[in-house]
């Protein structure tokens, strides 16, 4: 397991913790604002999650790079599409 796979499955486990936090205040009736609030950071968590997989592949992809230039190019362009989908 890499670093950024402990680092992900971390921020992983973080963002779950969060969401049986909020789905224990729904039951507990609280605050709608403080539910938001958390909901939002829930989707900053996976935000920040994709980007570091994201990050990671593109790293990946120029230490080592593929011999033929049009799969780099096409490894390259999935990043950047899957960067663009946030």
């Amino acid at each position: 397991m890499t670093t950024c796979d402990k680092t992900v499955l971390n921020r992983l486990k973080r963002t779950e913790g969060q969401l049986r936090g909020i789905q224990k205040m729904l039951v507990e009736e609280k605050d709608c604002a403080e539910i938001i609030t958390q909901l939002s950071a829930v989707r900053s968590s996976v935000d920040h999650i994709m980007g570091l997989i994201v990050a990671e592949n593109l790293k990946n992809c120029f230490e080592n790079p593929e011999i033929d230039a049009a799969v780099q190019e096409a490894k390259v362009a999935e990043a950047i599409k899957l960067i663009m989908k946030k």
